[in-house]
């Protein structure tokens, strides 16, 4: 049987794909675990909504977060190139279901409160992890090159889960209180 711990990060330290060895705090680790909670948030919202239109999708994007992660834990090594990444086509996808989903919602006129049904309230959440997400980014990119992808798709995936929420609790009938 495999362990789950292998001790090796006991002193603070752990190893980015490919064996470069970090600090737990430096700014690429805390940027993989802001996507790590985005992605865990997610799977929070695909719990409650399992078998519900926007479920598939929301799973295609924890894949795509993976990528995400591994692209931003392989920066700094020679498996940067060999790791499979987001890109155009993702941010695309994004853009099509928010047309899609906003295409089925009275228009926005105010600012509306996080909350509704319970996975509307989460999915408001994951856009709150999702632009924390995009900051930490922003802070990594003043040190390491980032792609360009990569900040157009955490834009784009906010942009997704506020109106992914709206539709949810639209559909459940949740009104949207206005601010």
């Amino acid at each position: 049987m495999m362990k789950i711990y292998t001790k090796t990060g006991d002193q603070g330290e752990t190893s980015l794909l490919g064996g470069v060895r970090v600090t737990k705090d430096c700014i690429t680790l805390q940027v993989v675990g802001e996507v790590d909670e985005l992605n865990s948030t997610i799977g929070e919202v695909v719990a409650h909504l399992w078998g519900d239109e926007p479920a598939e999708f929301l799973q295609k994007i924890q894949r795509d977060l993976f990528k995400v992660g591994a692209e931003l834990a392989s920066i700094q090594t020679q498996f940067h190139s060999k790791v499979e990444k987001v890109g155009d086509l993702e941010i695309e996808e994004l853009e099509s279901n928010i047309d899609s989903l906003s295409e089925q919602l009275p228009e926005l006129k105010n600012f509306i409160l996080p909350g509704g049904s319970v996975s509307g309230a989460v999915l408001h959440q994951a856009r709150a992890v999702c632009r924390r997400s995009e900051r930490a980014l922003v802070t990594l990119g003043k040190e390491k090159e980032v792609r360009p992808e990569l900040y157009k798709y955490l834009n784009r995936l906010s942009d997704y889960l506020f109106t992914a929420a709206r539709w949810v609790n639209w559909s459940a009938g949740s009104e949207e209180i206005k601010v």
